[in-house]
């Protein structure tokens, strides 16, 4: 596993520097204690991050499942009753994975998958324009209800040039270390291009002053400092199990279960797209992992955690090798809350939003979105689809609505392409079809093989060739005894050949396959 630390420590502190502030963000909007989303990043890296298998992702709390904890603290009346159902969906989690429930993220298609990618790109540049640009975070950006002239005006006066100078600069280090100082010197590879821009934007805060380009308290890191030993501890919650009992925990600790895992198994299938060494996850163990992760968080008061794309990502653009990256991550989560949190508190956010920014950007790509046009409309509409959803709904809705635009091409396309019944030929003068039917032949299947036989003219003799085929759906079976019957009002004839050898009309292709049900 340390192989590759020359490569996974720089990684990880990256990793580091972006999670700190996710975890908060996320535990703000999700109205629980701030403290409760750092908990949720140490078990993340440490606990699912040692039972994992998958070498580059990133576990945490996510942004996904805001809306549902904040939704669940408030109808459960209290933070200690929602850790109560954060622990159950551990458990269910667990389960999960021993039924070998891993398999559901290979059944999303590829388009969509990239397109969640592309749109929580967007989504996080979006997110960070507040702080690239210095605003207060009450700030309502876009509000135009005096009219365009106004709002412009107020959001000119509200720039702070301080915060701009520290994002461009940040963006600028990070671009010259990728592109051209690491391959210079191996000192370059070692130091990542992050950290180093971290470093310039605590000595400018710490030098520079004034109200025009001196960082104020609201564009800094916010962590909690304990006093004491005892005010550290005091910040760890601990579930209330009386109220196991309640059947409201229990519907949200399945909900928190099928969403977590979700999102998982979803992360784990991109990230192991974009891993350059196209290594495979096991994803019944990931489930294990997560599971173990969420009973653990949930029992010292953290918030509910899934595998997630932006400290996943980042890991892989980072330079992460191996899962050190990710364990590694979580130790210095839990080093910085006991050790150094004022100095956590020194770290500009526009430093951090810069870094967020590249990253954004590297998911969604202008080459991607001009890539997947080229494929057609059967991979750009899932896609687009999916991002619009993401950006403008939330993850899981456009999930949902891109994976709906697949199974909708997927449909058209089956009842457009008869592909699955195949007309090797018609000869004028003796009016015969030969058709052979494909290997496997489902319900989807039904509409094309309608079609192509009600095309069929009278007075004709129809060859249905099934010696290739070994999976014959109910439902197709259906389709070919109506046709039997109106073929005979028709005059045509039909020649059935199987391996058993040539049928003519046969009187019930149910109970020629042997699935006859008497009605």
């Amino acid at each position: 596993m340390f192989k590759h630390f020359n490569k996974d420590f720089p990684a990880s502190i990256v990793v580091f520097f972006v999670a700190i502030p996710l975890c908060l963000g996320i535990a703000l909007a999700s109205g629980a204690p701030l403290f409760s989303g750092l908990i949720a990043g140490m078990v993340g890296g440490i606990v699912v991050g040692s039972i994992s298998n998958s070498q580059l992702g990133v576990s945490g709390p996510a942004a996904g499942l805001a809306v549902i904890v904040l939704g669940a603290i408030q109808s459960l009346g209290s933070f200690e009753i929602f850790l109560v159902a954060v622990v159950l969906s551990g458990i269910i989690q667990i389960i999960m994975g021993a039924l070998k429930a891993g398999i559901i993220g290979y059944y999303f298609p590829s388009s969509v998958i990239k397109g969640m990618l592309a749109g929580i790109g967007i989504t996080i540049a979006i997110s960070q324009i507040p702080n690239a640009l210095g605003f207060a975070s009450d700030m309502e950006i876009f509000s135009i209800d005096q009219g365009v002239g106004p709002a412009f005006s107020q959001l000119a006066s509200s720039l702070h040039f301080g915060a701009i100078l520290i994002t461009l600069v940040a963006i600028a280090i990070l671009l010259l270390w990728e592109k051209v100082l690491t391959g210079k010197h191996k000192i370059f590879s070692i130091v990542p291009g992050p950290l180093v821009a971290v470093a310039i934007g605590v000595i400018y805060y710490l030098v520079v002053e004034g109200p025009a380009f001196g960082i104020q308290d609201y564009q800094l890191v916010t962590v909690p400092v304990p006093d004491s030993a005892a005010s550290f501890i005091g910040q760890f919650s601990f579930p209330n199990f009386a109220e196991i009992v309640n059947s409201e925990v229990w519907i949200v600790a399945i909900t928190l279960a099928i969403v977590a895992s979700l999102e998982t198994l979803l992360s784990v299938e991109a990230i192991d797209k974009l891993d350059p060494l196209k290594r495979t996850t096991n994803t019944n163990r990931e489930l294990y992992a997560q599971g173990a992760g969420n009973m653990i968080s949930g029992l010292i008061g953290g918030l509910p955690v899934t595998q997630v794309i932006v400290r996943s990502s980042t890991n892989m653009q980072s330079g992460g090798r191996t899962k050190l990256s990710a364990i590694l991550h979580g130790f210095l989560i839990l080093i910085s809350i006991i050790a150094i949190p004022t100095v956590l508190n020194m770290i500009p956010l526009a430093v951090l939003a810069a870094v967020l920014l590249m990253v954004g950007y590297k998911l969604a790509k202008p080459a991607l979105f001009k890539q997947m046009f080229k494929l057609g409309k059967g991979q750009f509409l899932p896609f687009i689809i999916t991002i619009l959803g993401v950006v403008f709904l939330d993850l899981l809705m456009g999930i949902g609505l891109g994976l709906a635009v697949g199974i909708a091409v997927i449909l058209i396309n089956s009842y457009k392409n008869s592909h699955f019944l195949h007309k090797e030929g018609y000869d004028v003068n003796d009016g015969e079809y030969k058709i052979t039917l494909a290997e496997e032949l489902s319900f989807l299947n039904k509409g094309a093989i309608l079609r192509e036989l009600n095309e069929i003219p009278e007075n004709s003799t129809v060859i249905i060739d099934v010696r290739k085929t070994r999976v014959l759906d109910y439902d197709v079976l259906e389709i070919l005894d109506e046709f039997a019957i109106k073929a005979k009002r028709k005059n045509i004839t039909i020649k059935l050949i199987a391996n058993k050898g040539e049928v003519v009309n046969p009187d019930s292709f149910r109970r020629f396959f042997g699935l006859d049900v008497p009605v």
